[in-house]
């Protein structure tokens, strides 16, 4: 075994001892299907959905239906815990609802921008090693686990709640934070499709503000999902509010963030332009240009 099959298969026991912990925590008060907590079942069939795409993605050496895949997880997972979960309420449905529009809307954009590119270039060495690439599709499955956490930890509970400030707060900050990612991800296309901007960095809309601010809205808009499931959450399932600090680390510390900037400095840095751009234009949190 090589030391590249060793470390993989070492980060896939990993994530999936991080992922039984998870689904210990989330389970507490949840209801059972058959005797199984229903937020467990929800967890384990995010994995599940991951490693059956990941067979024929590897046969074909393709990532192309990676994002597209990790949509259809979030809205098989949150569609199975509404079906089998006895009691619906309007908060349960409102969590529901804004995942499976954003889910949507993501998994739709992300499909047809890796459609136009041909390819996406973080998987280009990782689709060749067996062990490096499911060790990917294992980490989305985590990914969606942790994401849906505090939803699928409201939406299982065997406790609820009339609509209440919390519900109302979250889909407003949910709202606001999915308008950014929607707004900053049309901008960046339209930039993008103008032949005249070829080999160009944006620097204009919510670009001129951030340079990342489509991340800003994502990480906002699970914080307002978190809002509305927290009146529901007890015991352990408190855990499950790492939901928008894993985005937050994942985002900004392993797979957003640093790589788009590692990216960015090959193509252009050196650049006066991009450099003082990057001086003067806050990484993450949209604020004025400091010139």
């Amino acid at each position: 075994m090589s030391s590249e099959t060793k470390r993989s298969s070492i980060a896939i026991v990993i994530v999936l001892l991080i992922a039984t912990g998870l689904a210990f925590a989330g389970s507490q008060g949840g209801h059972l299907v058959n005797g199984f907590p229903l937020f467990a079942l929800c967890v384990a069939l995010a994995f599940i959905i991951q490693w059956v795409a990941f067979l024929p993605a590897f046969i074909y050496r393709t990532e192309k239906f990676y994002d597209l895949t990790g949509s259809i997880t979030y809205l098989t997972v949150i569609t199975v815990a509404i079906l089998l979960s006895p009691a619906i309420d309007p908060r349960s449905l409102l969590l529901a609802g804004i995942i499976a529009i954003w889910a949507v809307r993501l998994g739709s954009f992300l499909f047809m921008r890796i459609r136009a590119a041909g390819e996406d270039r973080r998987f280009r060495e990782i689709k060749q090693s067996f062990a490096r690439f499911l060790m990917t599709w294992t980490l989305q499955g985590l990914w969606v686990a942790f994401s849906l956490s505090s939803a699928l930890a409201a939406i299982t509970s065997t406790i609820r709640k009339d609509v209440d400030a919390f519900a109302v707060i979250g889909f407003l900050v949910w709202l606001f934070g999915f308008g950014i990612e929607v707004l900053a991800d049309k901008q960046k296309s339209d930039f993008n499709s103008t032949p005249g901007n070829k080999d160009k960095f944006i620097r204009s809309g919510l670009w001129s503000w951030s340079r990342h601010p489509n991340y800003f809205g994502e990480i906002v808009l699970w914080i307002g999902v978190m809002i509305i499931a927290m009146p529901i959450l007890q015991g352990w399932q408190w855990a499950t509010l790492i939901s928008p600090i894993f985005i937050i680390i994942l985002l900004t510390r392993i797979s957003g963030v640093p790589m788009l900037e590692k990216r960015a400095d090959e193509k252009w840095g050196g650049q006066p332009e991009y450099e003082a751009y990057k001086a003067n234009t806050s990484v993450l949190i949209p604020m004025p240009p400091k010139k």
